[in-house]
């Protein structure tokens, strides 16, 4: 631990490019464990981040479902940049501060703003872009989901390279058909890579919640621990990849991914697919009864599953 002028701590805040809506002001305590976050240490955008022994820590704490709103948004799409050219960073760790929500999902009053007749993207989306920089950055990237996770979070999770669950706590919801969408983040490019095409469906298409021992047995998490097995687990297994040559790490990280061909074509071509049903009345119809019928409230948010199967209209209306 370094110390500033009269002995105090010093902080060494983690540089930041301003972003559209929001500049990040987020402080690194550089030799604080993360299990135990120093009250002082600054959030800003709804995260704070803490670095040790080369593992930083980016703990989420935005609100009481976690909600990926915009200003969560601008800011781990930053950082996500910011950590991947970090040479001081050799293992990203994304938590939560609160034990319900990892990350609810993204903001659907928000997605109603979208413009109805967006074009084809011809380049990948800030937030793929994000998603993608967790997946390739030449480090590794942990993902440690204590509660629920839906919709654009669970598509932040599935772009790191491992994920942990905690048994009887975590629960993985994909809800954006029940609303007239698609999971527009990657989700539909990452699930079917990562479970297989018949059980991405069952999770894209049912909107179900599925819990963790039933995540850990498809593949979608590495491995669901008991509460107080997850955090050893995964501090041992950080700080160990955080000790080895970093080149070995990105060669090693590298060489796997090069099995996943065409990634970028199909993230925009899902891309594509997204902004195709926000011009879909029914579509801008559903998010409106999801918040309306308290969507992204605490109530709604722990029973997701559910919830969403109440959105469906009957098959008798479809065209």
């Amino acid at each position: 631990m370094t110390r500033g002028p009269g002995g105090g701590e010093h902080v060494r805040p983690l540089r930041c490019r301003p972003c559209a809506a929001s500049v990040i002001r987020c402080a690194v305590m550089s030799e604080q464990p993360h299990a135990q976050p120093q009250p002082s240490t600054p959030a800003s955008a709804g995260f704070s981040v803490e670095i040790r022994e080369g593992v930083a820590t980016v703990t989420i704490d935005n609100g009481p479902v976690n909600l990926f709103d915009l200003e969560l948004y601008n800011g781990l799409a930053e950082l996500s940049h910011v950590l991947a050219a970090d040479d001081d960073v050799r293992v990203v760790v994304l938590r939560s501060a609160n034990p319900d929500f990892f990350i609810a999902h993204f903001d659907v009053g928000l997605i109603l703003t979208f413009p109805p007749d967006m074009p084809a993207p011809k380049e990948l989306s800030p937030f793929h872009a994000m998603c993608e920089a967790m997946r390739t950055m030449p480090k590794a990237t942990i993902a440690v989901v204590e509660g629920r996770v839906g919709g654009g979070g669970s598509e932040l999770l599935l772009s790191c390279d491992m994920r942990f669950a905690a048994l009887d706590r975590a629960i993985f919801n994909q809800p954006e058909v029940a609303l007239g969408i698609i999971p527009g983040g990657s989700g539909t490019v990452r699930l079917g890579r990562l479970i297989g095409r018949s059980r991405a469906l069952e999770v894209i298409l049912g909107c179900e919640d599925v819990d963790a021992r039933t995540a850990e047995a498809w593949g979608w998490v590495n491995r669901a621990l008991p509460a107080g097995e997850l955090w050893p687990f995964v501090d041992r297994l950080a700080a160990r990849i955080a000790s080895f040559p970093p080149i070995a790490v990105r060669e090693a990280k590298a060489s796997v991914l090069s099995v996943d061909k065409e990634i970028e074509a199909d993230l925009l071509a899902e891309a594509a697919a997204f902004n195709r049903t926000l011009g879909d009345p029914r579509a801008r119809s559903a998010m409106e009864r999801f918040l309306a019928g308290g969507g992204q409230s605490p109530a709604a948010e722990l029973r997701l599953g559910a919830f969403a199967g109440e959105l469906g209209e009957p098959a008798s209306g479809a065209r």
